[in-house]
């Protein structure tokens, strides 16, 4: 939204120099600076947002910060007081010819004070933490036999700037997009909080024989076209490396679905699976014998 957005609170585009944030600071400063605008409350609340915008785009890793997470998840890692750390109103001020006057809402909320710090007040109870580090995902392939049985794999990363490898435990019916969460293991905090958190996202592999849908698979067989008019009885790989017999029954026709329940990939809690879908492929002959045409044609005098 344009009133959580510092870029347009400052009336500048995302590519501005660190000169043009200052320029557009300054401009905005003196109108609504409480020198200039006197009891007005509007304006006092417009020079809090143009200068915590201020404060976030005239430093390079705050800026970048933003930038990276946007307007809303930057607000939820940065509080205020971590917006305003090394942030010295003091000197900005005096920079702009307000004098050493700083002001207050009176209510011990927001405050400028020309010390330096934070503009509303450190040392008190209950602030809010720094923020955590930014996290990393981390993308494991998997095979089907590793999501039906669960694996130990190792992983190799970069981790505070150094390569590291850890030990991790899949567990069974972990498909493709399930995270496990290493707690500390991503990049640490640019203001001295707690390292972000690494995450293996697992990525099914292509198998030869399988088609992956969730906890579902899916199984081409074919058959002839005589057996699909006759019915007969197949074999059907299952994911756990035995075969098990399916009835085909007369008529079945072309690209049919047939479901063999709890023959799928496993959930991760639980003991429930999904399904085994047999899809059935009719071969139609491109050419006939002499023969088979002879008898086509003789079931085709009876109507079929």
């Amino acid at each position: 939204m344009a009133e959580n957005d510092y870029y347009k609170i400052l009336g500048v585009d995302k590519n501005a120099s660190s000169a043009d944030i200052k320029k557009a600071y300054r401009k905005l400063a003196m109108k609504y600076h409480p020198d200039h605008a006197k009891d007005d409350k509007a304006a006092e609340d417009k020079f809090k947002k143009i200068s915590e915008a201020y404060a976030v785009l005239s430093d390079e890793e705050k800026r970048k910060q933003y930038d990276t997470y946007g307007s809303a998840d930057f607000k939820q890692r940065f509080s205020q007081e971590d917006i305003f750390r090394n942030f010295d109103f003091g000197d900005i001020f005096r920079e702009f010819g307000f004098g050493g006057r700083g002001f207050s809402t009176g209510d011990g909320g927001f405050r400028f004070t020309f010390g330096g710090g934070s503009p509303f007040g450190g040392g008190r109870p209950g602030r809010q933490a720094a923020p955590k580090g930014s996290d990393l995902v981390y993308e494991l392939p998997l095979t089907l036999r590793e999501v039906v049985r669960g694996a130990e794999k190792s992983v190799a990363f970069q981790h505070q700037g150094r390569s590291e490898n850890i030990n991790v435990k899949i567990p069974k019916g972990m498909i493709s997009g399930k995270k496990l969460r290493i707690a500390g293991k991503g990049e640490p905090s640019p203001y001295g909080g707690p390292a972000g958190d690494l995450y293996i996202k697992s990525v099914v592999m292509d198998d030869p024989r399988f088609t992956v849908e969730n906890h579902d698979l899916f199984v081409n067989r074919d058959i002839k076209l005589s057996e699909a008019l006759l019915g007969t009885q197949i074999l059907v790989p299952t994911v756990d490396g035995k075969e098990m017999t399916l009835t085909i029954p007369p008529g079945t026709r072309h690209k049919t679905k047939m479901r063999l329940a709890a023959r799928g990939l496993p959930q991760m809690k639980g003991d429930k699976r999904g399904d085994l879908y047999v899809v059935v492929h009719v071969n139609m002959p491109r050419q006939l014998t002499v023969e088979q045409r002879q008898l086509v044609s003789q079931l085709a005098d009876t109507g079929l």
